[in-house]
């Protein structure tokens, strides 16, 4: 059995969004469903700490990261026509953030072999010097920075399995070959970027490869573009540290997108990427959460990504 860190935090609850789907119930749902687990006393708490606005602006803007702050401070509603945000939505996005980078501590000393967080606000619509898509601050992208700067990590390699393309996390290391994206999205769909010809420019060509996936695409064909050419591409890019962007809005009774996997899927994937991460750097993998809005396919499959990275030889044990 792995030493699997687990980080939540009441207060992602007070970044209050009701009745918009990236809403407190999503966490609460999770929450709920890991308590009545019979491994939930096997997990280590990771109590997430805020990041800075320094932290913050390693990866973006230092004037957009205020604007948040006073936007929150000013009881604005929303930042986009998709982002609603509220008093307490800043420093639940610090809390966010603050989460990854705590984890990667963890791992780094060795205290735990890989970590889940289940953080809100998600991250990965984030833009340099803008909000999108439900998104303030981009999570593991700043977690990525984190690993580099402070804990001298050279390389990271960066898998979004959300349904949506993670546009902000492409963009803010799109041309650094120190940080490898790969995702597997619809497409065409929301954001609209995310074509398989978009694949880096100048230093960073070839560090981002991306995996359309047509509209009722199923189990099948995700493990098929994991297992060829995701796979295969980490173990010659050789990471010190895989981070999972890790949204559950794929599973077939999302309603916000229409890929149809099962809860099983991400089983899997979670197991493919536990063994690569084995093979070149040691099991080190980080995941956090991003999307996923219907309340009993998202915990279900959390639970299941959750059990696989503490015991991948017996998940449902």
């Amino acid at each position: 059995m792995n030493k699997t860190g687990y980080a939540s935090d009441p207060f992602y609850l007070r970044h209050e969004t009701e009745p918009h789907p990236e809403n407190p119930g999503r966490l609460t749902a999770i929450q709920n469903r890991l308590e009545s687990s019979e491994f939930y006393n096997n997990l280590i708490p990771i109590q997430p700490r805020k990041a800075t606005a320094e932290e913050i602006s390693m990866v973006h803007d230092a004037g957009y990261v205020a604007s948040v702050k006073q936007s929150c401070s000013d009881e604005v509603r929303n930042l986009d026509a998709d982002t609603v945000i509220s008093t307490d939505s800043y420093d639940a996005a610090l809390l966010s953030a603050g989460a990854g980078m705590h984890a990667i501590d963890q791992l780094i000393e060795g205290r735990i072999h890989n970590a889940f967080c289940a953080v809100r606000p998600p991250g990965h619509h984030a833009e340099q010097d803008r909000a999108m898509g439900f998104c303030l601050f981009n999570n593991v992208g700043i977690a990525a920075r984190y690993a580099q700067k402070v804990k001298g990590l050279n390389k990271i390699f960066i898998f979004d399995w959300d349904v949506h393309h993670g546009n902000g996390t492409q963009h803010s290391f799109y041309s650094d070959p120190s940080i490898y994206y790969s995702s597997t999205h619809q497409y065409p769909f929301y954001p609209g970027t995310g074509a398989e010809e978009e694949t880096g420019t100048r230093d960073g060509l070839g560090t981002t490869l991306n995996l359309p996936m047509d509209a009722y695409s199923d189990d099948d064909d995700y493990i098929s573009a994991v297992e060829n050419k995701l796979i295969p591409a980490v173990q010659r890019y050789k990471p010190d540290l895989i981070i999972i962007s890790a949204g559950f809005d794929a599973h077939q009774n999302d309603p916000l997108a229409q890929i149809q996997l099962t809860t099983d899927c991400f089983g899997k994937m979670t197991e493919l990427m536990m063994e690569a991460a084995e093979d070149v750097c040691d099991g080190r993998l980080l995941s956090m959460l991003e999307g996923g809005y219907d309340y009993e396919a998202l915990s279900d499959s959390v639970r299941l990504h959750i059990q696989t990275l503490l015991n991948p030889d017996n998940p449902e044990a």
